[in-house]
């Protein structure tokens, strides 16, 4: 018996056409795939929208300060480098490295004080058992209701009888007195989800609140001292407010004081000089926030765990 060769042919160029249509899985691969471009480029867009200002003020330091004004375009004419080299000289006789030195004492200090005090007042309204714990719990938690310009009054006179005035100690001293009762709260939250069962099995063994404190309570709230320490020295270092009030000696300015003298000389302006130092005085909080990110991450992911 013969075959024809289209009867051959045919069942091979039918089995071939079938192979060529789209399976239900490559199809759920190519819509995948589709829907991860098209996320790609709003996240891309997003983000370029975000690092807009950070871009520009980077380029902007290589303008020099006849174009601001007349330059509205992203790339200068005349690009240089000489804005660099006059904020590296200093400003009012002061270089420019005893203002990043000033803001990293005030906000190392402001994070150990912020630190310390807070985690013990912390302990104190989780763990201690005392008359009045409730309404002073709540009398601080009162106190993230006013603003800070409502005490600005009473606290320069306080420090002002007290010859505190153009020191550090107005900036400094609050922190280690528990005032900041975010910080405060943050951790009680995160105390109370620590099983109090450790703390009678270490009462037991005879330890008392100090020994509780810092062999079992610290160590386990590592994420939490560690996100208030990032939100400390982040607040601390862009500070403005309380450094202006405060400190009246141009070597003892930190960096956002500091910035003003740029725009304060014989009622000129030198913006060139200004954006140079305002972008080095922003490197230290990214390079700060990049390198903990994790930790911050951590400490408030853990939040919602229960122990």
């Amino acid at each position: 018996m013969t075959t024809s060769t289209s009867e051959i042919a045919r069942p091979e160029f039918l089995e071939i056409e079938l192979d060529q249509e789209p399976t239900p899985e490559r199809r759920r691969i190519k819509r995948k795939t589709i829907n991860t471009i098209i996320w790609f480029v709003v996240l891309a867009a997003l983000t370029a929208i975000v690092l807009y200002p950070l871009i520009w003020l980077f380029i902007a330091t290589f303008k020099p300060s006849s174009e601001f004004g007349q330059n509205p375009g992203l790339i200068p004419d005349d690009p240089t480098i000489d804005n660099y080299f006059k904020v590296l000289e200093g400003i009012a006789g002061v270089p420019l490295w005893r203002f990043f030195a000033n803001s990293t004492f005030i906000a190392v200090m402001a994070v150990v004080g912020t630190l310390f005090s807070s985690a013990l007042a912390a302990y104190a309204f989780a763990r201690v058992q005392f008359k009045g714990v409730g309404i002073l719990f709540a009398a601080m938690i009162g106190t993230l209701l006013l603003p800070f310009h409502v005490v600005i009054i009473p606290q320069y006179i306080m420090f002002q009888k007290l010859d505190m005035v153009d020191t550090y100690w107005p900036l400094i001293l609050p922190k280690f007195l528990a005032t900041e009762a975010f910080f405060v709260f943050l951790i009680v939250q995160f105390i109370r989800n620590i099983p109090r069962d450790m703390d009678e099995a270490a009462r037991i063994d005879g330890a008392g609140h100090w020994r509780t404190f810092f062999s079992i309570i610290l160590p386990l709230i590592k994420p939490a001292l560690i996100t208030s320490a990032i939100f400390t020295f982040i607040w601390t270092w862009n500070d403005f407010l309380g450094p202006l009030l405060y400190v009246n000696s141009p070597e003892q300015y930190p960096l956002p004081v500091a910035l003003r003298l740029y725009n304060d000389q014989t009622s000129t302006s030198d913006y060139g000089a200004t954006v140079a130092v305002s972008f080095l005085a922003l490197l230290p909080i990214l390079i700060f926030f990049i390198v903990f990110q994790r930790f911050l991450v951590d400490g408030v992911a853990t939040q919602g765990l229960k122990g």
